[in-house]
């Protein structure tokens, strides 16, 4: 399978939402995915009924896609945006790796 990078999905995003999509807009629907494995996890975790449509895996690309498109609309690039935030992370927390030294 295809290794997939954030650039990618950002490209494809930006040209996906460039008409019409507004941040607002893939906020509230970000909102909703998110509210969505909350309740795939509630029935996976037993605290609900399963209802046997309960899909871990899609409501996470869904929340991912969500956040990254606003981020693409945003001309946010992820990438360097990940790896500058989990630096000051490191420093802060004396963690050794971070995720730039990890690659």
């Amino acid at each position: 399978m295809k290794q997939l990078t954030f650039h990618e999905l950002q490209s494809y995003l930006s040209l996906k939402y460039k008409e019409g999509g507004t941040s607002s807009a893939l906020f509230m629907k970000l909102v909703e995915e998110i509210g969505e494995v909350a309740e795939v996890l509630n029935q996976l975790e037993g605290r609900k009924e399963n209802s046997g449509n309960t899909s871990l895996e899609k409501e996470l690309v869904d929340v991912i896609h969500y956040a990254v498109a606003i981020a693409s609309i945003n001309n946010i690039d992820l990438t360097d945006a990940i790896i500058n935030k989990d630096k000051q992370a490191a420093i802060k927390y004396n963690q050794s790796p971070n995720l730039e030294e990890f690659l």
